[in-house]
């Protein structure tokens, strides 16, 4: 039986007039691995810090083993000025007892190693958000912890951070707690999930098991709990209809009734309220100008470059409707600054970017630098006026308001003060009322939560313009690109048909890595007087034939060709001009499934020769 690290009973928590959470009552035990999900304002980061013992509940009680050692990795890590890489984690051992120097130097270099850390000098403050939070994580692991907190860890990594986090995390900390909204992160690490919500009698629903497994069970629980409701309803129904026409019976049996139907009212009440508390999310609908016109925007030979480093080179792009790209690659790849010069905020070195006539491009900047931290909510909403138009009719910015979760009294609030989530609201709130021939969205999802994600989806995929996507949340770009470009940050950039394929790509290079950094045997016995007058390694000939070492050189080329090929046959089979034609049909996209099988084998081909290669 696994061991109790921490426990919580009855926990409350409100801010100021607004309850978060009551009657929380939790524990955690050696080896839960736990992912805590919930809806934006459900206090998940609240009760993380009072799981930390940073911040007291309003009432209830915590209790923790004795001398347990906990980690907390906040959102939004802070580093001390003029700080180092290898002296904020030599710092976060001065309070471990027992180190000699040398055991605090030999955690400090596995600390930076797992991290991905090279250089100890380097200073925090030229780091980016993504190098940041590793660091934040390192800080944390490096002294040990029993039981890790982490509020948001994948936020700000790009998708090689949050791939190394999902390997170091399952094998690290004993145990760990994650608020995370990224469904494809709680599937690969999680082995329990917590959702957080004032829909479950108990304020929250725990289930043993992966992310998949939980929404299983939570759909069971809802449609029971609705099944459950419907009836009380009825109940209630019934007997309001009773007392209507009883009413002035008062025996004790006729009072006991009304009692228990006042009972049965509030318990309705209580249920409908909970409902509505995990009730829909954000009503998302991208307005779109309808124009017809195949080519929307297209750009030939991009080149791009800061300095010595070309992110860029010699790029061709072309957008039409329906059209859904996502973008990939590391923080520093070149992704944003593809989208300004797509967007014509940015000039391109060399190479040419065209629109169609009276194109109409909305931007979503993850900086967020379109709000005006002291305007109020109402202003920002609705800068000039008490409503909005959108698709031609007035609404009250009161309701406009409401339609992405904010109570009448933020109105007057400053957006400043909002939260993440809130502020990432407020920008899709606005993007709504500007009619779009292309969306381009730069990283939209940040501190958004899973119901408001889930409701972004259907509305991009329903969007009939085109879109360019730059997300790390995995689940999100492989749901709604139907295709994507990968960009390495020196200039290369390769398309995908989707993420499975860009995956298989990367890990063919990954396996392909490690056979070439793989030591070679050591020689023994009369084998060793035969290596040692052998020619040198370096000169000994490659494991491929002369024909599989041709055929390697020619599969770039063979592998760019069949993926033009793709993409013509996958324009084919979306004409609009074939779709009353069966036999057409029929054929395009038979040629269409060819040609995936083709890129398919390709990339299997190249994988294998590049493993033999070694």
């Amino acid at each position: 039986m696994p061991e109790l690290l921490l426990s919580c009973q009855d926990l409350a928590k409100a801010h100021g007039a607004t309850p978060l959470f009551e009657g929380l009552s939790l524990g955690i035990f050696e080896g839960d691995h736990i992912g805590l999900v919930g809806p934006n304002g459900s206090g998940k980061s609240t009760l993380l810090r009072i799981l930390a013992g940073l911040e007291e509940p309003g009432s209830g009680n915590r209790a923790a083993r004795k001398r347990l050692r906990i980690g907390f990795v906040e959102q939004d890590p802070t580093f001390a000025p003029g700080s180092r890489v290898g002296s904020v984690l030599r710092d976060a051992l001065e309070n471990q007892p027992g180190l000699d120097p040398h055991e605090k130097d030999a955690r400090v270099a596995q600390a930076m190693g797992q991290a991905g850390f090279t250089d100890p000098g380097a200073e925090t403050s030229a780091l980016s958000g993504g190098w940041r939070k590793r660091l934040a994580i390192a800080r944390e692991l490096v002294q040990g912890p029993e039981l890790l907190l982490l509020d948001e860890p994948t936020n700000h990594l790009d998708l090689d951070g949050i791939l190394w986090l999902e390997e170091l995390l399952p094998r690290e900390p004993e145990a760990f707690v994650a608020v995370s909204h990224d469904r494809y992160f709680l599937e690969a690490v999680a082995g329990r999930v917590i959702e957080l919500n004032r829909a479950f009698a108990a304020g929250l629903f725990d289930v043993k098991g992966r992310y998949s497994r939980f929404l299983e069970k939570k759909d069971e629980a809802l449609a029971g709990q609705a099944a459950y409701q419907e009836s009380l309803r009825n109940r209630v129904r019934g007997e309001l209809d009773w007392l209507s026409r009883k009413a002035r019976a008062r025996t004790r049996k006729a009072q006991a009734r009304i009692d228990e139907a006042g009972r049965l009212q509030g318990e309705l009440a209580d249920l409908d309220d909970r409902s509505k508390g995990a009730g829909g999310g954000v009503a998302i609908d991208f307005a779109a100008t309808e124009r017809r016109t195949k080519r929307l925007l297209w750009a030939e030979g991009l080149e791009k470059a800061y300095g010595p480093r070309k992110l860029l080179d010699g790029l061709d792009l072309t957008l039409g409707p329906g059209m859904r790209l996502g973008l990939l690659g590391a923080n520093g790849s070149g992704k944003s600054t593809l989208l300004r010069l797509l967007a014509g905020h940015e000039a391109p070195d060399v190479g040419t970017v065209a629109r169609a006539p009276n194109l109409r491009v909305v931007v979503f900047d993850q900086h967020r630098s379109r709000l005006d931290p002291e305007l109020s909510l109402e202003r920002t909403l609705a800068p000039s006026g008490d409503s909005v138009i959108f698709q031609g009719r007035s609404i009250h910015v009161a309701g406009w308001a409401k339609r992405f979760l904010f109570r009448s009294e933020q109105l007057v609030q400053p957006v400043g003060r909002l939260s993440g989530g809130e502020q990432a609201r407020v920008l899709i709130a606005q993007l709504m009322l500007e009619p779009a021939d292309v969306l381009m969205l730069d990283e939209p999802t940040n501190d958004l939560d899973i119901p408001t994600l889930e409701v972004l989806e259907e509305s991009l995929l329903e969007f009939p313009g085109a879109l360019v996507l730059v997300t790390h949340d995995r689940y999100l770009l492989d749901r709604v690109s139907n295709k994507l470009l990968a960009l390495d940050g020196q200039g290369g950039a390769v398309y995908y048909a989707d993420y499975a394929q860009w995956e298989a790509g990367q890990e063919a290079r990954r396996q392909a890595e490690k056979q070439r950094e793989r030591p070679a045997p050591r020689a023994t016995g009369t084998a060793a007087a035969t290596v040692t007058t052998a020619a040198p390694a370096a000169d000994k000939p490659r494991k491929l034939s002369y024909h599989e070492q041709r055929e390697m050189e020619g599969m770039e080329a063979r592998i760019l060709d069949a993926e033009l090929k793709l993409e013509a046959a996958r324009a084919a089979a979306e004409d609009p001009a074939i779709a009353s034609d069966p036999r057409a049909l029929t054929s395009t996209h038979e040629a269409l499934a060819a040609a995936q099988q083709g890129v398919d084998t390709l990339y299997a081909r190249w994988a294998e020769l590049e493993a033999k290669r070694g």
